[in-house]
């Protein structure tokens, strides 16, 4: 096979007819993915770029700028659909406010591209320092989705700046994501406040002590509850047709 037929990039011609099919497709497939994961996130930078500039006209900005996103969602959804009412454009245009310059760093040839859907989870995080460090993490790492919505809610970044030794929680969290890993499309979870959990400084902050200070802390409650209230078991083993299994803690009322 001659090396000028090589027009993807990433495509290398071996001898082996089927070897070479499914590197085609597969090459080809993430070109594709990458040229218009590219264009969706330039496409809602742009147009939270051009949103936030009419806020600009506004004497009562926050106000002025809710109304100008109403209109636009009603217009642009009648026009084109799903995907651009109140809340899309909100957040379009809090992707350019803290991302003011994320154009210069996304390029078809950029290694820290991410796809709009990871940026949709960094809108999340309110601390700049806190959310810089987990866009470089899920470029870096190639984070999945759900791997990196999972890392925001359990405090992934705040759980390692505390810990005195943080590779037992590097290693849990590499262990928990795996299969997360493995699919692209995936998240879920909510955040948990390790203050409220009563966890010191000198604690490895891993989800497994993070569960046992949750249900220790619920079990206080509903002792105080009083009747009527029961805490069965923190893995209760149950069993189905097809299988044996532990759930999480289980409680009856």
């Amino acid at each position: 096979m001659k090396q000028e037929l090589n027009l993807l990039d990433g495509y290398t011609p071996t001898n082996d007819l089927l070897n070479d099919a499914k590197q085609i497709i597969e090459v080809s497939q993430k070109a594709a993915y990458r040229a218009v994961n590219l264009a969706l996130v330039q496409r809602n930078w742009l147009l939270g770029y051009r949103i936030a500039q009419e806020e600009l006209k506004g004497e009562d900005r926050s106000e002025y700028g809710k109304g100008i996103i109403k209109n636009l969602a009603d217009e642009l959804t009648a026009v084109y659909g799903k995907g651009f009412d109140f809340g899309s454009l909100y957040k379009y245009c809090r992707f350019y406010k803290l991302y003011p310059e994320i154009l210069d760093s996304v390029s078809p040839k950029s290694s820290m591209l991410l796809s709009w859907t990871h940026y949709r989870v960094l809108l999340q995080v309110e601390d700049k320092t806190a959310r810089d460090w987990y866009m470089k993490e899920a470029a870096e790492q190639t984070w999945s989705v759900r791997t990196l919505q999972r890392n925001i809610s359990s405090q992934y970044y705040y759980r390692l700046l505390k810990s005195q030794n943080p590779e037992p929680v590097k290693r849990e969290m590499e262990k928990l994501t795996a299969s997360y890993q493995a699919d692209k499309l995936e998240f879920i979870k909510n955040p948990m406040i390790t203050e409220f959990l009563g966890l010191s400084g000198s604690m490895d902050f891993t989800e497994s002590k993070l569960e046992s200070c949750i249900i220790t802390n619920i079990q206080k409650f509903l002792m105080e509850l009083g009747k009527g209230y029961a805490f069965v078991a923190r893995q209760q083993h149950i069993h189905t047709e097809k299988e044996g299994r532990y759930s999480s803690p289980l409680f009856l009322c």
